[in-house]
């Protein structure tokens, strides 16, 4: 099995282990324990299962609305187009 390039033996099928790892070692970066993490960090972080969750939750409804708007557009300016055809 591939192990990762870091003191440590993590598998690389567990990528986001991986990247913390190398921070940590590497960058010197810790996680932040989560009394620190305030406000929208709490919610939207990437040290956690559920911050990572929701960052990607976010992203999906962003693409859904935006390609609702899009849609809903289209159609309006579509009918626009028909009926003033059609006079």
């Amino acid at each position: 099995m591939p192990t990762s390039p870091v003191k440590t033996r993590i598998p690389l099928t567990s990528f986001g282990l991986l990247i913390t790892e190398v921070k940590k070692q590497l960058f010197g970066i810790e996680e932040p324990l989560s009394v620190q993490l305030t406000g929208w960090r709490k919610h939207f972080n990437s040290y956690t299962l559920k911050g990572r969750r929701n960052c990607v939750l976010a992203t999906y409804g962003i693409l859904v609305i935006t390609a609702a708007v899009y849609l809903m557009h289209k159609q309006n300016k579509d009918g626009k187009q028909t009926s003033a055809s059609t006079h």
